[in-house]
């Protein structure tokens, strides 16, 4: 299914949109990713949805990628007599590991890995930083804190810790659980909450065993601090906006946006900015103009994908939200601006192998000349990524004979993925791209496209030739070299 933009929309299921209709169409909205959260649903319900998007993939004969988002280590308050208190700016309050239920004066923390990372002058986020406690005093089973801001606290609230790296396991029993079905199920990301080190990100990979690619959600200050050991061993990044805004200040959050999107950009590696995108559209059928201009400005810093979540999983109008991003993307990608940003931003370093420099030339080529696509042969979607990086102003076709190749890359920036045979001559292999080039509405027979590959075929990481084809298959001589 062809899309007028280049930029891609991830949408979460839920109870709003676990059918069968409702899911395809999502899918025939603009939806080119399905995310599948894994805090929310039994593993039965989560075989239902996959089985609906394997489904609706084979009924469209379109391409769908699922990402299965782990939920991470969560800390929460445990629970109060009158099931809340309000807590009063300047007033004492204790945190401590006592199972008793709480009052105006303390709660309960089950989680003594905090009291031992605990420090004074140390802060405590509870309910998405509404209430924020700073530590006067602590030992390994407490923390007395004062209130900086007040608010209702209620029982088993989240609980954020800003400025401590926390000695959590990267992975909880449930989180492990979950990649383990997933992974078996046949998810094509894996996403992982709360990474704060490399560490993290590559005990989950060596769990996974090569059966889902591995998307680290950044939203925490460690993982800022420390983007780039947890970039190289990643294979996508989430700007997850949410805890991210909670534990640092949120006009720090834009920058660290347009930092971490650049990056990814950089080492040609799919990132999703995510959470609140079209949060008001939960419940109305129309977003604010604040929150275009933010789906906007996502898309404008070159973005490989924005992201619902409530929106589609549990709102009133998951169809209107997903067909509202679409229409975003497709307007913004047609200002000149976009364009001429888009172009300014792209990575000038030094390439470092001759993949690098082949899709460089074919975007060189394909914008000084009338070419109307780029077709890429690729086995493990790295040539597909490359060119991505490039932002050529052509579409990218990308062809391969992996089915997992093809819905991984439905997160990356501008691949339109189409399934080919196993070949063995770059002759064929031309022929098929021009076919593709054709079938897909990307060209006529009148044009030309640019044609990369790699000789011998079917080698991951062997991208060495370039061809301006005519789409006229009679114009394709035997001469071609094999």
């Amino acid at each position: 299914m062809r899309r007028l933009r280049n930029v891609k929309i991830v949408a979460t299921l839920g109870p709003a949109s676990s059918t069968y209709e409702m899911i395809r169409a999502l899918h025939e909205a603009g939806a080119d990713v399905f995310r599948l959260n894994m805090s929310h649903g039994t593993h039965d319900e989560i075989a239902e949805k996959h089985k609906i998007i394997r489904q609706v993939e084979e009924d469209l004969g379109s391409t769908i990628g699922i990402l299965a988002d782990l939920q991470g280590p969560k800390l929460r308050v445990g629970v109060f007599a009158n099931d809340g208190e309000m807590l009063e700016i300047g007033a004492a309050f204790r945190l401590d590991l006592d199972p008793a239920k709480g009052d105006n004066a303390r709660v309960s923390l089950p989680h003594p890995e905090i009291f031992a990372a605990l420090e004074p002058g140390k802060h405590l986020l509870v309910n998405d930083g509404k209430i924020r406690l700073r530590v006067t005093e602590c030992g390994p089973d407490f923390a007395n804190c004062v209130v900086i801001a007040g608010g209702l606290i209620s029982d088993r609230k989240g609980v954020n810790v800003p400025d401590v790296e926390l000695p959590l396991a990267a992975l909880s029993k449930k989180d492990r659980s979950d990649l383990e079905f997933a992974a078996e199920l046949g998810v094509d990301w894996m996403a992982l909450s709360f990474v704060q080190r490399a560490a993290d990100v590559e005990e989950a990979r060596e769990l996974i065993k090569g059966r889902a690619a591995v998307l680290s959600k950044i939203e925490k200050p460690n993982a800022v601090e420390r983007f780039d050991e947890i970039l190289a061993v990643s294979d996508g990044i989430m700007v997850a906006r949410g805890d991210l805004g909670v534990e640092l200040p949120v006009q720090n959050v834009p920058p660290i946006q347009k930092r971490l999107v650049r990056k990814c950009r950089a080492a040609a590696k799919p990132v999703i900015v995510a959470t609140q995108m079209l949060e008001s559209m939960i419940e109305s059928p129309m977003p604010t103009r604040a929150e275009v201009s933010d789906v906007a400005t996502a898309i404008y810093e070159g973005a490989d994908a924005v992201m619902l979540s409530a929106e589609s999983a549990a709102g009133s109008f998951p169809i209107e939200a997903v067909t509202t991003m679409d229409n975003v993307a497709v307007e913004v990608e047609m200002d000149p601006t976009y364009t001429q940003i888009i172009e300014a931003s792209r990575s000038g370093s030094t390439r470092a192998s001759v993949a690098d420099g082949i899709v460089a030339a074919a975007r060189e080529i394909s914008e000084t000349t009338d070419i109307k696509a780029i077709a890429c042969f690729t086995q493990s979607g790295m040539t597909a990524l490359l060119t991505a990086r490039e932002r050529p102003r052509v579409p990218i076709i990308a062809l391969t004979s992996q089915i997992g190749t093809a819905r991984r890359l439905a997160l990356s920036w501008g691949c339109n993925c189409v399934l080919a045979g196993r070949l063995d001559r770059f002759k064929m292999a031309v022929v098929s791209a021009v076919r593709a080039a054709r079938d897909e509405g990307f060209a006529s027979k009148e044009d030309q496209i640019v044609v990369t590959a790699g000789v011998p075929f079917n080698v991951t990481g062997s991208t060495n030739i370039l061809r301006v084809a005519p789409c006229d298959e009679s114009l394709i001589y035997p001469a071609d070299p094999e």
